[in-house]
C-alpha cells in the first residue's frame, strides 16, 4: 500500500507542474483532463502526508522511551504515544478508504423513478410523498430538480414519476435509494382504523451522454398519441405524448408532460439511455462473477430495503439495520444520517473485499 501511496505521490507532484505550465494551459481541453485527475488525487496525497508526520511523532516518542527518562516525563511521554498511535491507525483506514476503486457513476447527476407497488391509491400516495421528500433533499443539496414524465391519480397520488436530479455527487448520494420501499400507516380513506401497509419501488439511473451509449436510430420505434390527465381525462388535443420502444431489448419510455412533441421525446431518449446504461452495466457486472453483491443501488426491485411506519413514527432500513425514530424529518428530506450510514457499511464491505483478495 505504501508503495502505491508514494507513487500517487510522485504523479501528484508531476500534475502539479504540468498544470502550472503555459503550453499545457494552452491546450483548455488537456489541461481541465489534468486539473481533474490532479483534484482526484489531491485528498489521498494529503491523508498520506498527515500519516507520515504521525509516524515521525510515534517513532520520536519511542526513542524517547528507549533512554532514561523521569516517571512524570516518561509516563507524558507514553500519553502522546499512545494517542498518536491511534491516530496512526485512524489514518491508515482513511487512507485503504480513499484508495478502493471509485463508481465511474458517482459524480453524475441521476433519473430517479418511483412507482406505485402493492396497495393501490395508498401505495400512488405515498409514491407522492417519496417525491416530495427527495425533492426537499435535492433541494437542501443545492441540486436542481427537473420532471421528465408524470402519471397522477385523481387523489394526488403518483401511478410513476421520472425526474432528474442535476447535481455533482448526486449518484453517489441517492444510488443506496434503488429498492422497494415499504409503508406502514392509516390511510386517509380507511374508516376503520386499520393500519394498512403498501410498497413503492425506487430506481435510481445514472445520467449518461450520447458518448457513452449509442443507440442506433433504426433500433427505436417511436409512437405519437395525445397526452391523458387522471382517470382518462384528457389534457391536449394534439399527439404531443412519445412512446419509444427499444426493439433490441424491449425497453419502453413515455413522456408526456410536455406541450412539445420534441420535448417529450428529447426526455423519453434520456430515461432510455440511462436505462440502457444500467441494463449493460448490470450484464457486464454479471460476467466478473459477485463482484456487485455488496452493491446497492443497482435497480433491483426485489429487495424491501426500507419501512415508513407512520404509527410508531420510526423509519428502519433493512439492509443496515438502523432505525431512526423521527419520521417526519425523514420525510421532510432529512435522510443524510441514513445516507452516510450506508455509505460506510458498503465501504466498508468492500474494504473487506480488497483485503480478503489482497
Amino acid at each position: 500500500m505504501f508503495e502505491k501511496l508514494e507513487d500517487i505521490t510522485k504523479k501528484y507532484e508531476y500534475l502539479s507542474g504540468q498544470i502550472s505550465d503555459a503550453a499545457v494551459i494552452a491546450n483548455q481541453e488537456v489541461w481541465r483532463d489534468l486539473c481533474r485527475e490532479h483534484a482526484g488525487l489531491e485528498p489521498i496525497v494529503s491523508k498520506f502526508s498527515e500519516y507520515k508526520k504521525a509516524k515521525d511523532t510515534v517513532d520520536e516518542a519511542r526513542t524517547l522511551l528507549g533512554g532514561a527518562l523521569e516517571k512524570d516525563f516518561r509516563e507524558m511521554v507514553q500519553e502522546e504515544l499512545d494517542a498518536e498511535r491511534a491516530h496512526l491507525e485512524g489514518l491508515e483506514n482513511e487512507i485503504k478508504l480513499l484508495l478502493l476503486p471509485k463508481d465511474v457513476n458517482d459524480d453524475k447527476s441521476v433519473i430517479m423513478e418511483i412507482r406505485g407497488g402493492a396497495g393501490g391509491d395508498e401505495a400512488a400516495l405515498f409514491a407522492a410523498d417519496l417525491l416530495r421528500m427527495y425533492q426537499m433533499y435535492s433541494d437542501a443539496h443545492g441540486w436542481k430538480t427537473e420532471m421528465l414524465n408524470v402519471n397522477a391519480t385523481e387523489l394526488g397520488g403518483i401511478k410513476e414519476v421520472s425526474f432528474e436530479i442535476n447535481g455533482v455527487g448526486a449518484y453517489s448520494r441517492l444510488k443506496y435509494e434503488s429498492g422497494v420501499h415499504r409503508v406502514q400507516r392509516i390511510p386517509s380513506t380507511e374508516s376503520g382504523g386499520r393500519i394498512h401497509t403498501s410498497t413503492v419501488t425506487v430506481a435510481v439511473l445514472p445520467v449518461v451522454d450520447e458518448i457513452e451509449v449509442e443507440i442506433n436510430p433504426n433500433d427505436i420505434r417511436t409512437d405519437v398519441f395525445r397526452a391523458g390527465g387522471p382517470g382518462g381525462q384528457c389534457v391536449n388535443t394534439t399527439d404531443s405524448a412519445v412512446r419509444l420502444t427499444h426493439i433490441p431489448t424491449g425497453l419502453v419510455v413515455s413522456c408526456q408532460d410536455e406541450k412539445s412533441q420534441l420535448k417529450n421525446k428529447d426526455k423519453a431518449m434520456k430515461i432510455l439511455r440511462s436505462r440502457l446504461y444500467e441494463l449493460l452495466q448490470g450484464q457486464q457486472d454479471a460476467e466478473i462473477a459477485a463482484q456487485r453483491k455488496n452493491q446497492v443501488g443497482t435497480g433491483d426491485r426485489s429487495e424491501r430495503i426500507r419501512t415508513y411506519n407512520f404509527p410508531q413514527g420510526r423509519c428502519t432500513d433493512h439492509r443496515i439495520g438502523l432505525t431512526l425514530h423521527k419520521l417526519d424529518s425523514v420525510m421532510n428530506g432529512e435522510i443524510d444520517e441514513i445516507v452516510e450510514a450506508l455509505t460506510t457499511h458498503y465501504q466498508a464491505e468492500q474494504l473487506k473485499g480488497e483485503n480478503h483478495e489482497n
